[in-house]
Parts: structure tokens; sequence; C-alpha cells
């Protein structure tokens, strides 16, 4: 018996549709969730909440009513204090918001929606939030480390330097948090506000993103990019995404670029106390990318000559492509982590020329030779186990 074939069409239909929710549903998908999430943060109705709400006074309380002593730092959102919460036994971070910022509470919004649908070892975690009456509080699992740009730039008798490879580890470890959000998150997540004051470090030296208050969904379908008003740091913005304020994954590929860069110089991404020709830290080192042997200037005075000397060529490599003008030209954030979690891998070790323990030697006594090509300052030899 033949099959009708408005009933054929019809089953086809179906099934097409079925296939349509079955792969919908293998990958999370935070478009959909958006929308109710907003409803409930505010409301407190969320039936599986993945943040805790806090109350103003147990807030306040934990900072000893937001004390100056407990003032970890202050930014555009607002203060970030210190705090220890009893009811979950933890030292946190906590933000508040700024009451006379008009841009604050939608960042508040965007961060508790970003945070309470990704969970990554290099993003770091919202434990909680306050929204009592006009109140915007975020509550964060405490980096006690403080920032990137404090190791970097805020050198202090208690804090050591970054040798080298601390500094591939920080720079592997956010390079890996930017990756979740560009590879893993359904639709991609933009996150328009990279820079060494939001990259958090734990612990060991472990990096986390934080504030994603700027953060965007990435285009998805046949759309290319997502069109916004222009957020971020002077500095660190793509000069695409400046002009046009057409915003893509490569956005903030040339922001990943820009921090890479700071991690191996030392130098700020806007520093206008130095000369005319290197208060921009892109614009000075473009010319220098172009002459491999310019790449030592580059390097961090304070490592005082103690990297290897590959490594420190093929780190700008990665940064000079990073940061290109044209963004096809710019590498996929899964290359970036790979060329970086090998840069970490290789354990530099640097091990100055042992002292003789024979008398010192008279000012005729012949001294064997050294390869005087690299040294770094003192005076002293350097040898890279990396580039055995």
């Amino acid at each position: 018996m033949a099959c009708c074939p408005c009933a054929a069409k019809s089953i086809k239909k179906t099934k097409q549709k079925e296939d349509q929710i079955k792969a919908s549903s293998e990958k999370p998908n935070l478009e959909q969730t958006l929308d109710v999430k907003k409803k409930a943060i505010l409301s407190g109705e969320s039936e599986k909440p993945t943040a805790q709400t806090f109350s103003f006074r147990e807030l306040a309380a934990a900072t000893k009513n937001f004390r100056a002593d407990c003032l970890l730092g202050e930014g555009g959102f607002g203060r970030v204090y210190r705090g220890w919460l009893e009811s979950i036994n933890q030292v946190v971070a906590i933000k508040q918001l700024d009451l006379n910022g008009f841009q604050g509470n939608r960042e508040f919004l965007v961060e508790v929606l970003m945070l309470s649908l990704l969970h990554h070892p290099n993003l770091v975690s919202l434990l909680g939030y306050c929204a009592d009456g006009d109140q915007r509080l975020l509550v964060y699992e405490y980096m006690s480390l403080g920032s990137l740009e404090d190791h970097l730039y805020g050198l202090t008798p208690d804090r050591k330097r970054l040798d080298w490879n601390t500094r591939m580890k920080i720079a592997a470890s956010a390079a890996k948090g930017l990756e979740y959000l560009h590879d893993k998150a359904n639709p991609p997540v933009i996150y328009r506000d990279l820079k060494c004051s939001n990259i958090l470090l734990g612990e060991g030296y472990h990096a986390k993103l934080s504030d994603f208050g700027l953060a965007k969904l990435g285009p998805v379908g046949d759309k290319t990019h997502v069109s916004t008003r222009v957020m971020g740091t002077y500095g660190y913005c793509a000069p695409e995404y400046a002009m046009t304020g057409q915003l893509t994954i490569k956005s903030d590929i040339y922001s990943f670029g820009v921090v890479l860069l700071e991690i191996i110089t030392g130098r700020r991404a806007i520093d206008n106390s130095r000369p005319a020709g290197e208060q921009n830290l892109v614009a000075w080192a473009r010319p220098l990318f172009k002459d491999r042997k310019k790449f030592p200037q580059m390097a961090d005075p304070i490592l005082q000559g103690q990297y290897p000397t590959r490594g420190l060529y093929q780190a700008l490599a990665v940064s000079a492509m990073c940061v290109q003008e044209q963004p096809t030209m710019r590498p996929r954030i899964a290359d970036v982590v790979t060329a970086l979690s090998y840069l970490a891998s290789q354990n530099y070790n640097y091990n100055p020329e042992p002292k003789r323990n024979s008398p010192q030697a008279s000012p005729s006594t012949p001294r064997p030779k050294r390869d005087n090509s690299r040294k770094p300052a003192g005076g002293s030899s350097r040898k890279s186990t990396s580039e055995e």
C-alpha cells in the first residue's frame, strides 16, 4: 500500500525537529538560559541557584562594616574588600557596586549571569551575591596573591619578582580560561576586558580571569560579529573594535597579545611616563618584532637575563601574531594555549657559573674562554636547560 505523500512529509518534518532538539540538548546553550536567569537573580526564585544569596547585613559584618583596612582595591565597578563569612567558614572577596554609577548595575547583572553559567579552573568562582534593596554586591573566592598587575608593576619588599617559569605558567593559565570562553561555551563568550589587573593569582601563582561585567555573547550562525558600544581599557582594545564597534573573539586575542607582551617586557600597555615613541607598548614593539637580534632588548630588565633565549623568541612570536592589525591573521586561542603550555612545561633553571675552590688567580693566569654573546646583567654566564 502506497504511503500518503502528505503523511510522509509530516513524519519527515517531525523527525527533523526531534533531531534538532536532540542536537541542541547535547551542549548547553547560554542564550537559551539567560532570559530565565535574569528574572530569577533579583527575585531569588532560581530553582537550582549556582550562586548563594547573602544579606547586606551579613556582608557588612564580614568586612567589619567595609572598613578601610579590609579594602583590596577599587575599579570602575566599585570597591573590593576582603572579608570572612562565618556562614560558609571562608575568606572571600566582596565587590560593592558604586551606587552612583549607571553602568555598574548592568555589569552586576551580566557578571552574575555569566559566572552562574560558566565554570572553569581558570575563571574566578562566584560564591554569591546580594541584591537587598538598592545594594548590589558580589562575593568571590579570595585570590591570595592579588593581581598580575601587582606582581609586574607593584613590587614591594615582601613580593618577589616573577621569574620566567612563573610568567609562562601565568600566561598559559590565562589562555586556558580564554579558551574555555571561546571554544567551550555555547555560544562563545567574548571577554572584552582582558588586562593584567583582571588576571588574579592564587596559591602557586594559579591564574584566573575575573571581572565579567563587560562580557558579551559572541556571534552565532551566519553572523560574523557583534555590534556594540566600544567598552574596555585603552591600550588593550583591538583596533578594528575601537574604530567600528564590531566585536569578535579575535578582539580578545588582540587583548591577550598585549597582556603577553606585558608579561614578557614588564612594560605597561600604556605608560605616559616613557618617551613619546615608547608610551604605547604595541607601537613600540612592532618594529622590534621584525628583527630577532633585538628580541633580548624586549625582555623585562628585572629578569636580569635569566630566561631561555629560544623560549623568549617563541613567546614574543606568539605575542606578535596575537596583536596583528588584521583580525583574520590572529591565531585561534587553542593554538595559543598549545604554544604557551609547551613553554610553561620547559622548566628553565638558571645555573650561574660555580665559584672556583682554588686560590685566587693572578692577573697573568690564563682564564677559560666564555661565550659573551648573551650575558645576563651581572656578568655571569647563563645556561638554559630548555635549549639543550
